[in-house]
This record gives structure tokens, C-alpha cells and sequence, in this order.
């Protein structure tokens, strides 16, 4: 430190040094940023359609029809898709279109057109289809694959259930209602019967006996 203060020299070496390692150390931060984030597109580019699984596709818009290859009447929230990829009752959640288009899409409708990793989701404007929507890249979450339930996302899956359980009222349990125990009937006694089969009352043989 005393020959660093002394010296002008070599402050200005030692000052040098610090700024090219700082530069350095930036540049490899970059680059592994970047190389990191060229991986992850890579992933969505390639990956397989599983539930999940983060995609990557182009997605276009369409507005014609009015039953789809499922055999439901088109409506917003539907989409088309390759079924070898993304058969018919996928749930995905879709982005990076724009805070409009984003959301979740069921896919109830295919095409010869759509082929590959490309979604086509419908809209009642045909303007708006065409001319607005365009051609646009999307990010795909897929949340289900096909109509069946066990090739669900989990986590999806148990949050949507959450969701529904909180938004319900507990249900009321009912006052248990007072019991009155039931009271067997008096039994009436018999009177007894004379030999000839006559009743004798109970009074007359209470006087005969005192007699």
C-alpha cells in the first residue's frame, strides 16, 4: 500500500488491472446468461409435448367453421393443433402473444394446414384473425395432454381443485334435533272370570273378600 501510494505509475497499473478483470468478469457473466438462455429456447424448440412440458410453437389465427373436428360449435378458448402432437382435448396455457391472446386454449379442432409445432386458435373477427393476429411465436404450457385426466399436470391440477374448494361455502351441519323417549302404553289388567265364563268385576271381589 505505501509503494502504491507513492507511486502514480503504479496506481495507474493497478487501477488498469481491476477495471480489464471487471470487464472480464462481465463479459463471462454475458455469455453464460446468453448460452443459458439459448439452451432454454433450444429445450422449448425440441421438447416432447408432455404435461408440463414447456414448448415452443408458431401460432396463427383462424375465424371459418362453425363445428370442429371434435364435434363441438367453435367458440373463444379453442384452438387447433397437430394431433400426432397435441391431440384433441390438450389444455394448454399459452404466451408471449400478447396480453389479449394469452391464456388457456383447448384443443378441439384440427387441420390440414396445421401441421407440426403450430397451434391455430379461433376468433370471431376474421379481420382481426388475419390482419391483427398474424403470424406470432408463442410459449406453450402444456397442462394436459389429450382427454386423459392422468396426463394432467399435478400441480395444475391440485391448485385448480384448491381454488374450487375455497371458493365454496362450508356447508352447514343441521342442530341435532331433541329426542323424546317413547313411553310404552299402560297395559290394563285383565279381570278375572268366573266358572260360567262371566267377568267378575274387581269392586265385587274386593266386597265378597271382605265379607
Amino acid at each position: 500500500m505505501m509503494l502504491l501510494s507513492r507511486s502514480l505509475g503504479r496506481k495507474i497499473v493497478a487501477t488498469g488491472t481491476a477495471a480489464v478483470a471487471f470487464a472480464f468478469l462481465y463479459e463471462v457473466t454475458i455469455l453464460d446468461s446468453r448460452y443459458a438462455a439459448r439452451q432454454a429456447e433450444l429445450r422449448e424448440a425440441t421438447a416432447t409435448p408432455a404435461p408440463g412440458a414447456r414448448l415452443r410453437f408458431t401460432a396463427t389465427a383462424y375465424c371459418r367453421g362453425t363445428t370442429t373436428a371434435s364435434g363441438v360449435n367453435v367458440r373463444n378458448g379453442i384452438a387447433a393443433a397437430d394431433p400426432d402432437l397435441l391431440p384433441v382435448g390438450s389444455v394448454l396455457q399459452v404466451d408471449r402473444l400478447g396480453e389479449r391472446y394469452n391464456g388457456i386454449y383447448t384443443v378441439m379442432d384440427t387441420g390440414p394446414a396445421v401441421q407440426g409445432r403450430h397451434i391455430d386458435i379461433y376468433m370471431w373477427n376474421c379481420d382481426e384473425a388475419r390482419y391483427e393476429f398474424g403470424r406470432r411465436s408463442a410459449g406453450i404450457t402444456v397442462l394436459r395432454l389429450g382427454w386423459n385426466p392422468r396426463a394432467s399436470s399435478p400441480r395444475l391440477v391440485d391448485r385448480l381443485f384448491r381454488q374450487r374448494e375455497a371458493a365454496q361455502p362450508a356447508p352447514g351441519i343441521p342442530p341435532a334435533r331433541p329426542t323424546t323417549p317413547a313411553v310404552a302404553p299402560a297395559v290394563k289388567e285383565a279381570a278375572p272370570k268366573e266358572p260360567g265364563g262371566l267377568r267378575v268385576p274387581a269392586s265385587a271381589g274386593v266386597i265378597k273378600n271382605a265379607s
